[in-house]
C-alpha cells in the first residue's frame, strides 16, 4: 500500500463524542492517530515502529460485541525491558456513552519489551500478533472482564493514539489581574459589603451540587483565607456518598477576633443518582424559602416537614436564601450521569422561579488540567478548561461561572 492510500485509511474509529469523553478523563489534551492494525498490522514490530518514543499513548480496542475499551500510559514505549511504574496509567471502558476509567491497584503499569502492547502484564492487546486479547488473571488492575469487554477477545481493531497538549489560548479568556495587592483589594471589598435591604444584615449564599463536588472543602478554603490559617470547620473528604448530612450554616470571620463577614455559606448534602439518596430535590424549597434549621438532619426517603420545627412561622427575608452557587466538578462534567444532570436542572427551575441570583462555581480546574495544575494563572489560557465553561449545563452566563483549586485538609 502507498503512502497516499495508507493515510486516507487512517480513520479514527472513535466518534466526535467518545473523542471528547475520552479527552474528559484525560485533561487538556489532543488525540492523533499513530497506529491502526487493520491497515499497519498486528505484528508487535508494527506497533513499536509506529509508537515507541511518542510520549503518552491511549491504546483503543474494539470487539466483534461492540465493545469499546482500552488503556492509558503516560510513559514512553522503548522496548527497554524494564517495568514500568506509571501512575497514571489507567484501563478505560465504555459503558453505554460514559468511559469507566479502571485504576491500577498496585504493582507495574506494564513491562516495556518488544511484545505487544499490555496494560500490568494483565491484558495483552494484538496477543500473538492476532487481532485476540489475552487475560493472564492477575490483579494489578481491578476489572470484571463481562462489563469491561463482554467477555469477548476477538478483536476487529486495534488503535493507539499520541496523546498532546492542547494549545493554549493566544489571550486569556477572562481578564483577572493576579497579584497580592488586587486580592486585598477584594478581601477589602467583601469586608465593606452591606446588603441593599437594610433588614438584611448578612447575605445567605447557598452551595448545592453534586457528592464529592468540593462544597465543604470550598467552605473551609474561604474560612482559611479570612482567618489567615488554614481551617477545617466543615467535614470534607472524597467519600462515595455526601459525608455532609446536616443543613449548616457556616458564618465568617474576619480573622479569630474579628467581627463576622456579611455573608453566610450555607451547606446541604450532595446530589447523588440513586433515588431516596443524598439531597431531596423537595428539600430545596424549602431552603429556599428560610423554612430549614441549622443543623437539620436531611433524610433522603422523606424531604423536610414543616411540622419538624416547635414553632412554624413565616420566615424573615433574612432567613431565606439570596445567592445559589451550583458547585461542580471540573474534572467530571463530561461524567456526570443524566440523573444527576435532571436534578440540578431540576433545582434550576425551582430557583428561577424565586428569582434567586445563581452561579456556577467550578472546582478541581488543576486536577482537570495539567497547564493549571502547573501554574494556577494559566487558568484563564486553558482551552480545556474554557470548554468545560461551555460545557456546563445549568444556563449560567459565562460572567457568572467561576473557578477555583480547593485545597484539602
Amino acid at each position: 500500500m502507498n503512502s497516499s492510500a495508507l493515510n486516507a485509511s487512517l480513520t479514527s474509529g472513535l466518534t466526535e463524542e467518545q473523542r471528547k469523553q475520552l479527552c474528559a478523563l484525560l485533561g487538556d489534551v489532543k488525540l492523533s492517530l499513530l497506529y491502526k492494525a487493520s491497515v499497519h498490522g498486528y505484528q508487535a514490530s508494527a506497533f513499536h515502529q509506529r509508537c515507541d518514543s511518542q510520549g503518552p499513548t491511549l491504546l483503543v480496542a474494539y470487539n466483534r460485541t461492540g465493545y469499546i475499551f482500552g488503556g492509558y500510559t503516560s510513559v514512553d514505549y522503548t522496548q527497554s525491558g524494564q517495568y514500568i511504574t506509571d501512575r497514571e496509567a489507567f484501563l478505560f471502558s465504555f459503558q453505554g456513552k460514559i468511559p469507566v476509567c479502571i485504576k491500577m491497584n498496585s504493582g507495574y503499569a506494564r513491562l516495556d519489551d518488544a511484545g505487544v502492547p499490555n496494560f500490568g502484564q494483565q491484558l495483552y492487546f494484538c496477543y500473538n500478533n492476532q487481532p485476540v486479547l489475552y487475560n493472564s488473571g492477575a490483579n494489578v488492575f481491578s476489572l470484571n472482564p463481562a462489563t469491561m469487554y463482554g467477555n469477548d477477545t476477538q478483536l476487529t481493531e486495534c488503535e493507539v493514539y499520541k496523546v498532546e497538549q492542547s494549545n493554549i489560548e493566544q489571550k486569556p479568556w477572562r481578564n483577572v489581574l493576579w497579584t497580592a495587592e488586587r486580592k486585598d483589594k477584594l478581601m477589602e471589598t467583601i469586608r465593606n459589603y452591606k446588603p441593599l435591604v437594610t433588614s438584611v444584615s448578612r447575605v445567605r449564599i447557598l452551595m448545592i451540587g453534586p457528592v464529592g463536588a468540593g462544597k465543604s472543602s470550598f467552605f473551609n478554603s474561604i474560612n482559611s483565607i479570612f482567618m489567615g490559617r488554614i481551617t477545617s470547620k466543615a467535614m470534607s473528604g472524597s467519600a462515595g456518598t455526601s459525608l455532609t448530612t446536616q443543613f449548616r450554616t457556616y458564618p465568617v470571620k474576619d480573622g479569630r477576633e474579628g467581627k463576622p463577614l456579611p455573608f453566610v455559606l450555607c451547606d446541604t448534602m450532595g446530589l447523588e443518582e440513586q433515588t431516596g439518596a443524598g439531597l431531596d430535590i423537595e428539600d430545596i424549597s424549602s431552603i429556599l424559602q428560610g423554612h430549614v434549621p441549622d443543623r437539620y438532619k436531611f433524610n433522603p426517603m422523606a424531604p423536610f416537614q414543616h411540622n419538624e420545627q416547635r414553632v412554624y412561622r413565616p420566615a424573615s427575608l433574612q432567613e431565606k436564601i439570596h445567592c445559589v452557587v451550583y458547585v461542580i466538578d471540573a474534572t467530571k462534567i463530561s461524567l456526570m450521569s443524566s440523573k444527576v444532570e435532571e436534578k440540578l436542572a431540576s433545582i434550576h427551575r425551582r430557583v428561577n422561579s424565586q428569582s434567586i441570583p445563581q452561579i456556577v462555581l467550578m472546582t478541581k480546574v488543576d486536577e482537570a488540567c495539567p497547564l493549571v495544575e502547573k501554574d494556577l494563572q494559566s487558568l484563564y489560557l486553558s482551552s480545556y478548561i474554557k470548554s468545560k465553561v461551555r460545557g456546563t449545563d445549568i444556563n449560567a452566563q459565562k460572567q457568572c461561572l467561576l473557578s477555583c483549586r480547593l485545597h484539602y485538609i
